[in-house]
């Protein structure tokens, strides 16, 4: 296949339809190896932590290094595929994902895998928004909804594959193992680059700007360090969490004017004058707020609170693959519908599931999980294709690259948010609920001298001691992860307002 002066997206020569097809299914296979690398390092946390040593705050950053290093690197999608060309940024990038993959399981220290994971994430940053660029420049834009809803199965097919084959992989053998099991996907993608991805037109001179660049960058890094520190941090007590507020403010400021006043600004801001497009980046926030942060709960919670398996871990977290493909399965023919209706009917089985997560006992089936995260995968389906829809409807050709670069940037950085905040409340919450249940313990208090009550809990014997501080520990870290669901299911609801500001054309 050589470059060709037609568009593809309007070529109608003998093949230029399964041309596509193949197209399509290259991108879709890209958009599965990044989502299954994103989930399946989740069912392996609690292993991690225990043989990183490592604290549940801590290893959180094996997941948000991940994505706060795709969110600073996914703006430059646009950048680098004007100067360099589509095929060479997807082949590069791919073959460097497997290598970033390797490294992880060949990590010795807690440190290692979060600075491989961070590259794992810096290099894939550009695989999504530019597997989506080239689809929608693909086909004609009457098609879009049942090619977004195709191209969206690998970004389903990767959360159900991915936990599963590795909460099986990981308690076969060990924790690396979900890191060298991408190695022969990223291959396999790779060879599907070099043969169906290709130019149109040869790479600009224009140069990066710099400036933009790292504005933003520090702006998106430092709010997350103050994040994911906070907790620890004691908050604004501490200097250093002042110091990466500041920092994130600034640089916010400074991006904002600079953007404004430069001749050519490192994102274009009139891209924020559609307004389709800038109520899509605001959904789109909200919708990676949710996207992952039960994905990345629940694993320490059933393992630490529960004592399940890695491998029933990997299958709960599996659900939300399953229910998410029958979401994407739906909207290939509901993708005609108002989607607006979608939308907030997509938020609002959010809210529900994670109104079924909030009521969930220490000690929960997996039938009891399963459901409510097949359920919030279900919702991420109806929202993905929709909210995608909007956001591009009325943005011009020219301006797919850059567009895509920012939809995914917003979108990663709301998941790397809300996993922070959530972990910080389920930390926070545990502490608060263990000191007012600990107070309640006392050798005067009327339960304790009910047998069937205190059971071998001796307050008079050590032993007896510890076994009720692990208990009141227990269930002290379940009312933290219950008060995190109930602050995803606010999370849930705020947007839904903002649906109604969206025009759809008739």
């Amino acid at each position: 296949m050589s470059a060709q002066p037609v568009p593809l997206s309007e070529a109608q020569w003998a093949g230029a339809a399964f041309e596509r097809a193949l197209v399509l299914a290259t991108c879709t296979g890209v958009t599965f190896l990044y989502a299954m690398t994103v989930t399946i390092a989740n069912v392996s946390l609690p292993q991690m932590q225990g043989a990183l040593s490592a604290t549940p705050d801590q290893i959180a950053w094996v997941v948000t290094s991940n994505i706060v290093a795709t969110a600073v690197m996914t703006p430059l999608a646009g950048w680098l595929t004007a100067r360099y060309g589509r095929r060479r940024v997807c082949n590069t990038c791919v073959l460097g994902f497997g290598v970033a993959s390797l490294a992880c399981g060949l990590a010795d220290s807690l440190g290692e895998l979060v600075v491989f994971r961070a590259l794992q994430g810096a290099i894939g940053a550009p695989l999504v928004p530019l597997s989506q660029a080239i689809v929608l420049d693909t086909y004609p834009k009457g098609r879009h909804g049942a090619v977004i809803a195709v191209f969206g199965l690998g970004s389903v097919l990767g959360p159900i594959i991915g936990p599963v084959a590795g909460g099986w992989i990981a308690e076969a053998y060990n924790w690396r193992w979900v890191f060298f099991m991408i190695v022969p996907f990223a291959l396999l993608v790779y060879v599907g680059t070099l043969a169906f991805i290709h130019d149109r037109a040869a790479g600009s001179k224009d140069r990066l700007e710099w400036l933009g660049f790292l504005l933003l960058s520090s702006m998106l890094a430092a709010t997350q360090l103050m994040l994911d520190r906070g907790e620890r941090a004691d908050w604004f007590d501490s200097a250093e969490i002042i110091t990466w507020a500041v920092i994130a403010g600034l640089a916010l400021y400074a991006f904002i004017v600079h953007s404004a006043t430069a001749e050519r600004p490192f994102l274009d801001p009139r891209l924020l004058a559609d307004r389709n497009f800038a109520i899509g980046i605001v959904l789109i926030f909200v919708f990676g707020m949710l996207n992952f942060t039960p994905m990345t709960l629940l694993p320490p919670m059933l393992q630490g609170v529960s004592g399940y398996p890695d491998s029933v871990i990997g299958f709960v977290l599996g659900a939300r693959g399953l229910g998410t493909m029958i979401g994407f399965f739906l909207m290939i023919y509901a993708s005609r519908l108002d989607p607006r209706a979608m939308i907030v009917l997509g938020f609002l089985l959010q809210a529900f599931a994670g109104w079924q997560l909030a009521h969930l006992d220490v000690n929960p089936s997996s039938a009891d999980v399963f459901w409510p995260m097949a359920l919030q995968g279900f919702g991420v389906g109806v929202l993905w294709v929709p909210i995608t829809l909007v956001s591009f409807s009325t943005i011009p050709l020219g301006f797919l690259a850059e567009a895509s670069a920012v939809f995914h940037m917003v979108r990663n950085f709301g998941s790397s948010i809300h996993i922070s905040l959530s972990i910080s409340l389920a930390v926070h919450m545990t502490r608060t609920s263990y000191a007012e249940l600990a107070e309640r313990v006392t050798p005067y208090a009327a339960s304790a001298s009910m047998p069937w009550i205190a059971g071998s809990w001796n307050l008079e014997d050590v032993r007896g001691l510890a076994g009720l501080s692990r208990e009141i520990a227990r269930q002290a870290s379940m009312i933290g992860y219950l008060d995190a669901f109930v602050f995803f299911i606010a999370t849930s609801l705020v947007v839904v307002p903002l649906v109604l500001l969206i025009r759809v054309k008739r």
